[in-house]
């Protein structure tokens, strides 16, 4: 079993949906990167299971599957730029919606790897911010501005104060970013790796 697929499939974070696995996949990504999506896509699954109940079943609009598929996805164009991986960039970003793009994934799916980095934008959506707040939190940092965001638009959506969503909120956030060092741990197991093959 190749590194890649240890750092997708091993115990003890929510698996990739099948279709960003695939990708990963196809793109031969490095193991450190696969890692790093299961991390965040874990936590991004958390925070739906809160909006959900903050907002019902149907999440109050909040489109689960691009969600999900957005955090599994936000870094994918690190194979391009494998050196923003362990430093500074954003290369990575506009990169990374063009290649999904190139393979066919749709512009509701592919719009969160160019978008994650940029979450005080004007008409930035719960969608988008819901992935920008996994990719935070996954490592136990909070970011009190993009919090409160998400927390104005949920209290939008349910009629009530912000001030009452967000200490909901920044409950369940606490809770997450407890196991940032499980998290931390999983993706430093896995190696940076070789350059991609496309």
């Amino acid at each position: 079993m190749s590194t890649l697929e240890r750092a997708l499939t091993e115990p003890g974070l929510e698996p990739l949906p099948a279709r960003a696995a695939d990708l990963l996949r196809l793109l031969g990504a490095p193991p450190r990167l696969g890692a790093h999506l299961r991390a965040v896509h874990d936590v991004a699954v958390q925070v739906i299971a809160w909006v959900a109940g903050e907002l019902g079943a149907d999440l109050g609009g909040v489109d689960r599957e691009a969600v999900l598929f957005g955090a599994a996805t936000h870094d994918i164009g690190k194979v391009r730029f494998p050196a923003e991986l362990s430093g500074p960039g954003a290369e990575h970003e506009p990169a990374g919606r063009e290649l999904l793009r190139s393979l066919g994934v749709e512009p509701r799916l592919a719009r969160f790897a160019a978008l994650h980095g940029n979450w005080q934008r004007p008409g930035a959506t719960l969608d988008e911010l819901l992935v920008t707040l996994a990719d935070k939190v996954w490592k136990g940092r909070r970011e009190p501005g993009l919090e409160e965001q998400v927390a104005q638009l949920v209290a939008q959506r349910r009629g009530e104060p912000v001030w009452a969503v967000f200490m909901r909120l920044d409950d369940e956030l606490t809770r997450i970013a407890d196991g940032a060092d499980a998290r931390l741990a999983f993706q430093s197991g896995f190696p940076v790796g070789e350059q991609p093959m496309i």
